[in-house]
C-alpha cells in the first residue's frame, strides 16, 4: 500500500511542471501578442496606407516565409556547438522585437518591407536554441505535456493579439495616426518578453566546440533523418489556412464570421495542446504525430463534401487539434530522437519544412484554381502517403 502511493507520488513530481517552462511560455506569449497585433492589420497597411500592390505584398510574404527558415540550421548548429542556447534564443527573440521598433520610425513600403523581414528571421533564428533550451527542462516522461503548455501559452498570444488591434481599431477608428498608435503598444509587450527572458537561467547542453556544419549533420541519427522523409512528404499537403477560410467564404461565411472561425482554430490549439501533450506522454509521440496525419487528411477529405456553414465550425474545431499535435508534438519527438544535438535536429526540421511550406502553397494555389476540391484531394492523398512512410519507421526504440 505504501509502495503504491510512493509511485503515485513519484509520479506527480515527474511531471510537475518546471517554473522556466512557464516562464519560457510567457515570453512565447508576450511576444505573438505583440506580433499579431501587428500581423492582423499589416496587409492593410501595407497596401492601403504605403500603397503597394498585391504583387508586393505577395513578394514580400514570400521572403518573410523564407528568411523565417533559412537561418534555422545555423542556429540550430551554432546552440550545440557552445552547448548555450539563452543568448541565441535572446538574440533572436532580440532582432524581433528591434524590427518592430523600426516600424515606429516610417510607414513606407521600404520600411514595411524590412521589418517584415527581418522580424522573421528572428524568429527563424530563436526557434531551435529555445525548443533545445525547453528539451533540457523538460523530463522525456513529460516533455509533451511540457511542449503542449508552452505552445498553449504562446498560442493564446495570437488570440489575444488580434483582439487587441480590433479593441484599438474600434475604439481610434481605422487611420494612419491608430496604426502607428498600435506599432507603438504592440512594441511594449515585445520589449517585455525579451527582459523576461534575460532573467531565466541558461540550461547549458553538452557543447560539440570542434563540430563543422557537415559534420554536425553527419552526427544526427539515422531514426531523425528517417523522419525526414515523412515530414517533408507532408509538409507538401499543408497548404496555407487562408484556403481553408476560402472555403468558408463559398459557404456564405462573412468577413466577422470568419474572423470567429479563425478564433474558435486558435482558442482550440489553446485548450487542447496540453491536454495532446499528456496523450503523447502516455501512448508515444510517435501514435500522436501519426494522429496528427490523419487529422488533417480527414479535414480535408471533409472539406471536399462540406456544404453547410456548421461543418466549417466543426472543421476548423479539429484543424485546431491538428495544429497542436503538429506545432508542440513534433519538437518534442524530435528531441527523443535527438537528445544531444536537439537545436540542430529542431533547426533542421524547421529548415526542410520551411522550404517545402512555399511550394506546398503554390500547389494548393494552381489545383485550386481549377478546383478547390482537387487542392483538399491532393492534400489528403500527401498526408496519406506521408503516414505510409511514418508507419514504416516504426516508433524504435528510442521513441516514445
Amino acid at each position: 500500500m505504501k509502495l503504491g502511493k510512493l509511485k503515485k507520488l513519484g509520479n506527480k513530481v515527474r511531471h510537475r511542471l518546471h517554473p522556466d517552462v512557464f516562464k519560457l511560455g510567457l515570453v512565447s506569449f508576450l511576444t505573438d501578442l505583440s506580433s499579431e497585433m501587428i500581423f492582423s492589420v499589416f496587409a492593410i497597411v501595407f497596401t492601403t496606407v504605403a500603397g503597394a500592390s498585391s504583387a508586393m505584398l505577395g513578394l514580400v510574404e514570400g521572403l518573410a516565409d523564407f528568411s523565417a527558415s533559412s537561418l534555422n540550421y545555423l542556429a540550430g548548429w551554432l546552440s550545440d556547438r557552445s552547448g548555450r542556447h539563452k543568448w541565441l534564443a535572446t538574440a533572436g527573440y532580440g532582432l524581433s522585437t528591434l524590427a518592430k521598433l523600426i516600424l515606429l520610425l516610417a510607414s513606407s513600403v521600404v520600411t514595411l518591407s524590412i521589418f517584415r523581414v527581418i522580424e522573421r528571421l528572428g524568429k527563424g533564428f530563436r526557434g531551435p536554441p529555445r525548443d533545445a533550451w525547453l528539451s533540457s527542462i523538460s523530463p522525456a516522461a513529460s516533455r509533451g505535456y511540457d511542449f503542449g503548455v508552452h505552445k498553449s501559452l504562446d498560442k493564446s498570444g495570437a488570440v489575444l493579439g488580434p483582439l487587441v488591434a480590433y479593441g484599438l481599431l474600434s475604439w481610434l477608428g481605422e487611420s494612419a495616426n491608430t496604426y502607428g498608435t498600435l506599432f507603438l503598444i504592440a512594441c511594449v509587450p515585445a520589449m517585455v518578453s525579451v527582459w523576461v527572458l534575460t532573467r531565466i537561467p541558461d540550461q547549458p547542453g553538452p557543447p560539440h566546440a570542434r563540430e563543422s556544419l557537415s559534420q554536425n549533420w553527419q552526427q544526427l541519427s539515422p531514426n531523425f533523418k528517417r523522419f525526414l522523409i515523412p515530414s517533408g512528404i507532408f509538409a507538401l499537403a499543408y497548404f496555407s489556412l487562408g484556403f481553408i477560410l476560402l472555403k468558408a467564404h463559398a459557404l456564405g461565411f462573412g468577413v466577422t464570421e470568419i474572423v470567429l472561425l479563425y478564433a474558435l482554430f486558435n482558442s482550440t490549439c489553446v485548450v487542447s495542446a496540453p491536454l495532446i501533450g499528456k496523450l503523447g506522454d502516455r501512448l508515444g509521440r510517435h501514435h500522436v504525430i501519426m494522429l496528427g496525419y490523419a487529422l488533417y487528411a480527414f479535414v480535408n477529405l471533409w472539406l471536399i463534401l462540406a456544404s453547410r456553414p456548421w461543418e466549417m465550425w466543426v472543421l476548423l474545431a479539429i484543424y485546431g487539434l491538428f495544429y497542436a499535435i503538429d506545432e508542440s508534438q513534433s519538437k518534442a519527438f524530435i528531441a527523443d530522437l535527438e537528445p544531444e544535438r536537439v537545436a540542430t535536429a529542431v533547426g533542421v526540421y524547421n529548415f526542410t519544412t520551411g522550404l517545402l511550406y512555399l511550394p506546398a502553397s503554390l500547389i494548393a494555389g494552381t489545383l485550386w484554381a481549377a478546383s478547390p476540391s482537387l487542392a483538399f484531394a491532393a492534400a489528403a492523398a500527401l498526408s496519406f502517403t506521408a503516414m505510409a512512410f511514418l508507419t514504416l519507421q516504426g516508433p524504435g526504440a528510442a521513441l516514445r
